[in-house]
C-alpha cells in the first residue's frame, strides 16, 4: 500500500480508501466485515461511510452501513488502527425520516453526529464531512444551473462554529466537505483564515476517466490551499470495469439494480469507455487497473475511494495501487478526453 497524510495533519492514511455504501443493502454484515478485514490486511487503513448509507437511501436501511462498521469495530477492537470518516446528509425532501430538519443547523449537526457515533460504536470520528451543500449548486451531474434562483443565506461561519464545538469536545478530529465546487472550498477556507475557525482538510468529489470536472477549477484551489481530494466513483459505478461492454446482463450490478442511477449510462459514456478499453488492452492492463491507476496518480489526490460488492472486485481494486501509467498511456487517455470531455459531470 502507498500512504499519504490527511492534509495539515500528521494522520497517515492509505491512498486507497474503502468505501462502504453497499454494506446493508448489496452486502450483508458478514460480507462487510470480510471486506474490512481484507482491506486492513492489505494496508488500507482509511474507511469512509455516511449517515444516509446504505445506498440507495431508504428509511428501512437508514444508518445500516454505520451499524455494520460499528459491529466490526466492537468485534475486532481495532479502532485505533483505522482512520474513520463519515458524513452528515445535506438537504433533501425525501430524507424526512432522518430528523426534524435536514440542514446544517447546530441542532441537526448534533443529532446527526451523535447518532453516527452511536451506530459506529466509537467516541470520535477522524473526519466528519458535509455530504453536499445546503445551497443550490451544480452537483450530481447537474448542468445549466442558475444561482439567482437560490434563497439560501450564507451560514458557513455558523456551521463551522458548531463543528468547532465538537472538535473541542474530541468527538470530531477533522472536517471536510463533499460535492463542493471551487467557490465553496474558498468560502470555507476564508472562515479559517479570517476567523480562525476549523479548516477543511478534504473534499470528497467524483473523479474518474468519465468525470474530470474537478480539474477545471477545484484542483488548483486544493493544491494551493492544501485541501485533499477524496475521489469517489473512480470506476463510475462499475462502468469503467468494462463489464457492461461484454453484452452480459449483470443483473446484480448497481446500475441494473437501481436504474435511477443514470449518471454514467449515457451513449457518450459508453463510447468513451470503449475507447479507454482499447487503450488498456493495448497496454496489457485491465480497464479497471488503468482507470484506478489514472486516479491514483493525480497530484491533487489524497485518497481514492473504492467500493466493491465481491471480494474479487475488492482485491483487484486494492491491487491497482501498484499500477503506474506511463506518459504515453496518459497522452492516449487525454486524447479521448479531448474528443469526449466529461461525459458524466
Amino acid at each position: 500500500m502507498k500512504y499519504t497524510t490527511l492534509p495539515n495533519t500528521d494522520i497517515k492514511i492509505s491512498k486507497i480508501c474503502l468505501g462502504t455504501m453497499t454494506f446493508g443493502q448489496q452486502n450483508t454484515e458478514a460480507e462487510g466485515h470480510a471486506q474490512m478485514d481484507y482491506a486492513l490486511e492489505r494496508g488500507v487503513n482509511f474507511f469512509d461511510t455516511a449517515e444516509m448509507y446504505s445506498v440507495p437511501a431508504r428509511e428501512e436501511t437508514y444508518g445500516s452501513t454505520e451499524k455494520i462498521i460499528g459491529t466490526w469495530l466492537k468485534k475486532s477492537k481495532r479502532r485505533e488502527e483505522i482512520v474513520l470518516a463519515s458524513k452528515i446528509a445535506g438537504p433533501s425532501p425525501t430524507f424526512t425520516y432522518m430528523r426534524d430538519k435536514i440542514d446544517f443547523s447546530a441542532a441537526s449537526i448534533q443529532v446527526a453526529l451523535e447518532q453516527s457515533l452511536r451506530r459506529l460504536q466509537t467516541d470520535y470520528l477522524d473526519l466528519y464531512q458535509l455530504h453536499w451543500p445546503e445551497r443550490k449548486t451544480n452537483m450530481f451531474g447537474q448542468r445549466g444551473f442558475k444561482v439567482q434562483d437560490d434563497s439560501w443565506e450564507d451560514n458557513i461561519h455558523e456551521v463551522l462554529e458548531t463543528l468547532e464545538g465538537f472538535v473541542k469536545q474530541g468527538k470530531i478530529k477533522n472536517i471536510g466537505v463533499s460535492n463542493e465546487n471551487a467557490w465553496g472550498i474558498m468560502r470555507f477556507i476564508e472562515e479559517n483564515k479570517y476567523h480562525n475557525l476549523p479548516r477543511i482538510k478534504t473534499i470528497q468529489n467524483p473523479y474518474s476517466l468519465l468525470n474530470r470536472v474537478f480539474e477545471v477549477a477545484s484542483s488548483e484551489v486544493c493544491m494551493r490551499e492544501n485541501v485533499g481530494l477524496l475521489a469517489y466513483s473512480p470506476l463510475a459505478f462499475g462502468v469503467l470495469s468494462g463489464k457492461f461492454l461484454t453484452g452480459e446482463s449483470h443483473p446484480n450490478a448497481r446500475i441494473n439494480l437501481f436504474p435511477q442511477y443514470t449518471r454514467y449510462s449515457s451513449p457518450q459514456c459508453t463510447e468513451a469507455t470503449k475507447m479507454y478499453q482499447v487503450i488498456a488492452q493495448k497496454n496489457g492492463l485491465t480497464l479497471t487497473e488503468m482507470a484506478l491507476a489514472f486516479v491514483n496518480q493525480q497530484a491533487f489526490l489524497t485518497s481514492s475511494i473504492i467500493g466493491a460488492t465481491t471480494m474479487e472486485q475488492l482485491k483487484e481494486n486494492i491491487a491497482s495501487i501498484d499500477v503506474v501509467l506511463t506518459d504515453e498511456i496518459i497522452a492516449e487517455i487525454n486524447a479521448v478526453q479531448a474528443m469526449i470531455p466529461n461525459p458524466a459531470p
